[in-house]
């Protein structure tokens, strides 16, 4: 098997982004955003998902945190798509759910090539300086860069830190786990995932 690895950059008058990615590594990386709320996320899905990870972001943060989140998850799915490849062998499907204390969040995903975000949480308000609604638009930035048809849905929770912390550490499983090397064919019948 081939080193699933990327990395990419991209500019704008927005924001400065770099990401490394690695599908296949122990967790490991570094994160900086500017966005506290932001690199702890980024963490879990890092640390969860057994992705080694470095991500740098300059944004317009004084503007609001809106450019950066949904940057960074454009430039992160660009990196999954990348370091995929054409598919071979993965698992392509994967459902897990992840408590958080009184939070369970469930995270559903195909690596299927065709984007689409299902995203089943009233998540508003702010935890420290963090927009809760930026969740749902880093969701969905990833899933449409990433080519992954992702479903995201909580089944219970009241605090919104924990819900938030149960959503990323379900993706990330879920990714980990639908990235997974089962085979050599190419999971689909049409013989491409694209």
């Amino acid at each position: 098997m081939s080193e699933r690895m990327a990395e990419i950059k991209r500019k704008t008058k927005e924001t400065d982004i770099s990401v490394k990615l690695n599908l296949d590594g122990g967790g490991n990386g570094e994160i900086d955003t500017g966005i506290g709320f932001f690199d702890h996320m980024l963490d879990l899905f890092r640390v969860h998902g057994g992705f080694d990870t470095e991500i740098y972001c300059k944004g317009d943060i004084k503007v609001d945190y809106h450019h950066s989140v949904e940057d960074i998850a454009i430039v992160l799915g660009q990196c999954i798509k990348k370091a995929l490849g054409d598919k071979r062998g993965i698992k392509r499907y994967s459902d897990i759910a992840v408590p958080m204390d009184e939070a369970l969040a469930r995270v559903t995903l195909d690596v299927s090539g065709r984007p689409f975000l299902v995203f089943n949480v009233d998540l508003k308000g702010k935890t420290g300086d963090f927009d809760l609604e930026l969740v749902e638009e880093f969701m969905r930035a990833l899933a449409f860069n990433g080519g992954l048809t992702l479903h995201v849905n909580l089944i219970y929770g009241t605090n919104g830190h924990h819900i938030a912390e149960a959503i990323f550490k379900a993706l990330a499983r879920s990714l980990s786990d639908a990235v997974k090397v089962v085979g050599t064919a190419i999971p689909s019948s049409k013989g491409v995932l694209e």
